[in-house]
């Protein structure tokens, strides 16, 4: 009998559904792209995140950017399955609000290289734009993501995020489509810590944002860091040449280069509530 139960044993660690309930990535976004990983079904998480202005190359007279004003944005997510989550996002330029909703149908593979696929997709309205002549009801955004997440080892998850936009530049009078690639990776060191980067490919666009960036080329934004986690939080401290944090305006691409003088530093902390 206790030779069946081994056995037993044995198949069910071997099986796609043993390695549904590992985890991928830590937590349920990178710095820009979302992974495929969800909370416990009734769980509520905050956000809070900012962008400074400022490039770090200012050095110490603006306290390596910190010194300069913020793009904020806050987030309240709620888990309405293991599975599936709604969210609400919010930040301060142009006022941009989005609902978005995430749903992972599969989980599986072996337990050496536990994979799974999610889908993502929001709306957005920028209710503050300052957009030019004859756009004024051009200003609501749609985007959806296909999410494909593994896990190399027991240390390395990477991410594959192809993603639709509707209406990725506001500006124009009429609304167009755009596709962009979001590429992620993440090095757990310890339990508590990590290495991120991410990189997503995009198409080549004219003034995406404010007058201030009128004439700018778009560039793929770029985003590098570290990562601390604690008991119910996370802790994102990034570099990135990517000033805007809600997805219909980072997925259209970036307003600066990716170098070292064009570096903007940034953070984002996530909440579980206690409810």
């Amino acid at each position: 009998m206790r030779r069946y139960h081994v056995l037993a044993a044995v198949v069910l660690a071997a099986s796609p559904g043993a390695a549904a309930a590992q985890q991928i990535f830590h937590s349920v976004q990178s710095a820009n792209i979302p992974t495929a990983e969800t909370l416990a079904r009734g769980a509520w998480l905050f956000e809070i995140s900012h962008r400074f202005d400022l490039p770090v190359s200012e050095g110490a007279s603006a306290l390596w950017g910190l010194d300069g004003p913020v793009r904020n944005r806050m987030g309240l997510t709620y888990s309405v399955s293991d599975r599936a989550m709604l969210g609400v996002l919010r930040t301060n330029l142009q006022d941009n609000v989005e609902l978005n909703a995430k749903v992972v149908p599969f989980e599986g593979g072996p337990a050496g290289l536990p994979v799974k696929v999610g889908v993502m997709a929001g709306i957005a309205w920028n209710t503050a734009f300052a957009l030019a002549e004859g756009a004024e009801d051009n200003e609501v955004q749609l985007y959806g993501q296909l999410i494909l997440n593994a896990r190399i080892g027991d240390r390395f998850a990477i991410g594959v995020v192809p993603t639709y936009v509707r209406n990725p530049r506001v500006r124009d009078f009429d609304a167009e489509n755009g596709w962009a690639v979001g590429l992620n990776g993440q090095l757990y060191l310890t339990p508590s810590m990590s290495l991120l980067a991410e990189w997503i490919v995009s198409e080549d666009r004219l003034d995406l944002a404010t007058t201030v960036e009128a004439g700018t080329k778009s560039r793929d934004p770029a985003t590098f860091g570290i990562e601390f986690e604690t008991r119910g939080h996370f802790f994102k401290l990034v570099l990135t040449n990517q000033p805007r944090m809600n997805p219909t305006q980072v997925l259209p691409g970036a307003p600066l280069d990716f170098e070292p003088g064009e570096w903007r530093p940034g953070f984002n902390i996530t909440r579980l509530l206690p409810f």
